[in-house]
């Protein structure tokens, strides 16, 4: 066995190295005999570099390379070479070149792998794939993810440092205090019958940070939360967590706004332009009924309730007279979409809860449908004005409860925009999103509930409100969106006590609650606390954006399934009895299914 260290990877040879002696090590890509000439080529994460073996320089090493397999790890020496007349390949890097092999050491076989890993574009399970994990990197698509992972994980500490920010790792194994989704409980063995919860983010900490004297902190930092997934979610995930003292939204958006234009420009050499446009929470139902509007088309919303009022249509009327509105959209040379295509589009809503899809068609200067017969010609021109109808344009309009008809043309809207080709891969929206309400309400829970967390200050000028109108007092809140994805979210944090322990009791919190959950967090906002605000920007939905994947799991090395289960090591799993002992714990229920 010679040395295996290379001298140059596998995506890096040129024309210049022609005659030059090289080490390379990889995988076997692929293996193709030619009947006398074997052609293999190799690969690393950099790229593949083509190798050849003759028969007539070196037949014992011609042998060797006839047993070769797919996958199989070796190391060869050799000396580069021009390709031939008419042999380059322009698809590859390094498709000018090739290798004439004098050595080869096999350091590895494998197993015939239970998908292809040279083939990228043949389609493979997701569940099989997330079993052999480590194969499904090693095919080179997530691998490219994780480099701009770590690419962007880079700028942003180089940037943080520069801004003045100190990175602090705060703990993982800490107090459970659920604010929102289910903690992950990690028993002690020490104090049997007690529990450590994996942070769902750091919050407390930072501002425990910030009471301590640390005026600027930043984390990378992991956090766990016990829900149910999405698309976009994970039971683990990693947030860019910030945290500033004496400072408010004026002074933090700007940093926020460079730090993601240092990202794009360092991962993917994108320049996004600021500062970011801004818009209430309440604008942003409105006018795209989500708090994550997709901004790169048009297709706003409007509400419809004044005119439809003075119209005959019954169906619209009956839903007004019961409390619920009428909302609208307009779509762009939408008069070509077929018959069944709307009723596509119709089912699609139902899904929502939306009963029926009511649309308008404009062409030679008026509207048509079974619809437009119910509004006079001038209440088709007041549509036609609000939605600002073109020639050949369509006009979807839903009646319902407001809630359901802004989330299901929220939906319709997307969709649409996909259908119909309007959403340009490469551009990029960023909005802030302010003024979001301090409460919900929890129908199930008959109670207030934050709708952030109970941390956030409310909005100075509604303090007044919090005893008699709680629901009407806005926060002093923003998120960050980018293309229809929430990417942060933070808020000015409640550095008062007093006002602290209000919100607590709003929220129904018992005294006993408050101090068992946060007494610690209370008592150290008496030792003389400075207004400070933070927020979180979900790293992984980041990366998501920058490359352009709909799929959380492409971006993270070694992710869960939507049922938070592992394949590939098969947890969560049973323990042994010895180990439920020491934590005299007793498991009632051990049926479950892993997928």
């Amino acid at each position: 066995m010679f040395d295996f260290i290379p001298t140059h990877n596998c995506g890096m040879l040129r024309e210049e190295h022609v005659e030059d002696a090289v080490t390379l090590s990889g995988w076997v890509h692929r293996h193709r005999d030619h009947g006398g000439l074997i052609f293999v080529d190799l690969r690393d994460r950099f790229g593949l570099t083509q190798l050849v073996f003759d028969p007539e320089k070196n037949a014992t090493l011609h042998a060797e390379a006839e047993k070769l397999h797919s996958e199989w790890v070796i190391s060869i020496k050799g000396h580069v070479r021009k390709r031939a007349e008419g042999m380059t390949n322009p698809k590859l890097s390094t498709g000018d070149i090739e290798i004439i092999v004098h050595e080869m050491d096999v350091l590895s076989k494998a197993k015939t792998p239970p998908f292809s890993i040279a083939d990228e574009t043949i389609n493979v399970n997701e569940e099989l794939r997330l079993k052999y994990r480590y194969l499904d990197i090693r095919r080179g698509n997530i691998i490219k993810k994780l480099v701009t992972r770590h690419q962007a994980m880079l700028a942003t500490r180089q940037y943080m440092d520069a801004q003045g920010f100190i990175e602090v790792q705060t703990p993982v194994l800490a107090k459970s205090t659920p604010e929102g989704a289910r903690d992950y409980l990690v028993p002690s063995r020490v104090y049997p019958g007690t529990f450590y919860a994996l942070p769902q983010s750091p919050q407390l900490f930072k501002q425990l940070l910030m009471v301590s004297g640390l005026d600027r902190y930043y984390q990378i930092a992991s956090c766990f939360r016990d829900e149910d997934l999405r698309a976009e979610r994970q039971p683990e995930h990693t947030q860019i967590d910030i945290e500033m003292s004496f400072a408010t939204s004026k002074q933090l958006f700007p940093i926020i706004e460079r730090l993601i234009q240092t990202i794009f420009k360092e991962c993917i050499n994108v320049d996004i332009t600021a500062p970011f446009r801004e818009m209430s929470y309440h604008t942003c139902i409105e006018r795209y009924g989500t708090d994550k509007p997709d901004l790169r088309f048009g297709m706003e919303l409007h509400t419809l309730d004044d005119i439809v009022e003075q119209s005959e249509f019954g169906v619209f009327l009956e839903q007004l007279q019961g409390g619920g509105t009428v909302k609208g959209l307009c779509v762009r040379g939408g008069a070509g979409i077929s018959r069944k295509g709307i009723d596509n589009y119709t089912a699609f809503v139902g899904t929502f809860g939306i009963k029926g899809l009511a649309w308008m068609k404009k062409q030679d200067d008026e509207l048509s449908s079974g619809v437009a017969k119910f509004f006079t010609k001038q209440l088709q021109q007041e549509i036609m004005q609000r939605l600002d109808v073109k020639e050949n344009d369509l006009i979807f309009m839903v009646a319902d409860e407001k809630g359901r008809c802004n989330q299901a043309l929220d939906h319709l809207r997307r969709k649409l925009a996909r259908d119909q080709g309007l959403v340009d891969p490469n551009k990029y929206e960023p909005l802030w999103v302010t003024d979001f309400p301090l409460f919900s309400w929890n129908d199930e829970e008959q109670r207030l509930e934050s709708e952030h967390h109970p941390f956030t200050s409310p909005a100075l000028e509604d303090l007044h409100l919090l005893d008699k109108d709680p629901m009407k007092v806005s926060s002093s809140s923003y998120d960050l969106v980018i293309n229809g994805h929430e990417l942060a979210s933070g808020s000015q944090r409640i550095h008062n006590p007093e006002l602290q322990e209000k919100i607590f009791r709003t929220l129904k919190l018992s005294p006993e609650e408050i101090n068992n959950r946060f007494g610690f967090f209370v008592e150290a906002l008496k030792y003389g606390t400075p207004p400070h605000l933070g927020i979180g920007i979900g790293f992984d939905r980041l990366v998501m954006i920058l490359t352009k994947t709909d799929n959380i799991r492409d971006v993270i090395a070694f992710p869960k399934t939507q049922k938070a289960s592992d394949l590939m090591m098969a947890c969560p799993s049973s323990v042994s009895q010895e180990q439920l002992k020491e934590l005299q714990i007793s498991i009632t229920n051990t049926e479950f299914s892993l997928k």
